[in-house]
């Protein structure tokens, strides 16, 4: 930590008391007492005792005071040790599929199975806070589609909505041109160079006013990348007449996700399972790193209010000498008279 003053040149007013002791003419000596006491011995006293020059312990305090009024005055602050700020590496929106059919849970975490929206929150959360110098956005959608964070640093505040988000809250249905749609609104504000756009969904496009493949072609003319991933196993249990059977899961339509991934330059993966998932996560970070330019910045506190607290404690104490050596001649006086 270091101390600098705002305005360094206020420090010059320092001698300025010395050079008007040389420079201005003293005052004329006062002939005559400037109150008129009712006893002569009280006048006698005051006279005896007064004394038109500061005294040593006032003037020593006076000097202190000017001190400490100009270096208020020059503005002290304290500077710190230097703090990095990441810069954005990219403007980066995730549109998470809630319908209805990532419910099904043929996912594990561990030894647990668990839904797909689950597995997403699990491994996405992760991924969030990864991105640091990141701005993240979420886009959940179903039937419709809508922006649950806008784009911001605060990875915490997106990790959390994401957590929060609800099967069925958007609808059934999947929406997904809409969902591209939506995120391209929202990215073309934004630097050409760093909009990215990751999509997930166990589904195919039965809902929405936009066609996925248009949707993909506004993003290729707007410079949004779009990384698509196909979540939910090979094989998924339906539950049927004769009980629970193991089919295939034909609902993902890899082939659109393909062509729209492949249409604005990015790539299309399929999750499987959790540890798929995570892979796929990692393969994201490593195409698309986070920034490693820094800035820094040296945090800076202003200390002008201690040096004008102290002239200011200074200048009452000069005031409360200067009453007591005018009050103690009158109680001494007092005194005398009672005596006699």
């Amino acid at each position: 930590m270091t101390i600098e003053f705002t305005w360094l040149w206020a420090l010059a007013a320092l001698p300025l008391p010395l050079l008007l002791v040389r420079l201005l003419p003293r005052a004329a000596a006062q002939q005559e007492p400037a109150l008129e006491l009712p006893f002569d011995t009280v006048l006698a006293t005051t006279t005896a005792s007064g004394n038109t020059s500061p005294s040593r312990l006032r003037l020593v305090l006076a000097s202190l005071a000017w001190i400490f009024l100009v270096v208020a005055a020059a503005r002290p602050i304290s500077v710190g040790e230097p703090v990095q700020l990441p810069v954005s590496g990219r403007d980066l929106i995730m549109a998470v599929d809630i319908s209805g059919s990532m419910a099904a849970e043929d996912m594990k975490i561990g030894n647990r199975v668990t839904s797909r929206l689950t597995a997403v929150k699990a491994v996405a959360g992760q991924f969030i806070d990864k991105r640091e110098g990141d701005r993240l956005g979420l886009i959940l959608f179903g039937e419709q589609a809508y922006l649950q964070t806008p784009l911001t640093f605060d990875r915490e505040t997106a990790r959390t909505q994401l957590n929060e988000s609800v099967i069925g809250l958007a609808g059934r249905r999947t929406a997904i041109g809409d969902a591209i749609g939506l995120a391209v609104k929202r990215l073309r504000e934004q630097a050409p160079e760093n909009r990215v756009l990751i999509l997930l969904t166990d589904g195919e496009n039965t809902a929405g006013q936009v066609d996925p493949l248009k949707a993909a072609q506004l993003a290729k003319h707007n410079q949004v990348r779009i990384y698509t991933i196909g979540i939910g196993a090979g094989r998924m249990s339906v539950q049927g007449f004769f009980g629970t059977q193991n089919v295939a899961n034909t609902e993902l339509d890899e082939r659109s996700l393909r062509e729209i991934a492949e249409t604005t330059g990015g790539r299309y993966f399929r999750a499987q399972d959790i540890k798929s998932l995570e892979e796929i996560y990692k393969l994201i970070d490593a195409i698309e790193p986070v920034s490693e330019e820094q800035q820094t910045y040296r945090p800076r506190t202003e200390l002008y209010y201690w040096p004008l607290a102290a002239a200011l404690i200074l200048t009452l104490l000069i005031q409360f000498i200067a009453l007591m050596r005018l009050s103690w001649p009158l109680r001494k006086s007092n005194s005398e008279v009672r005596h006699a």
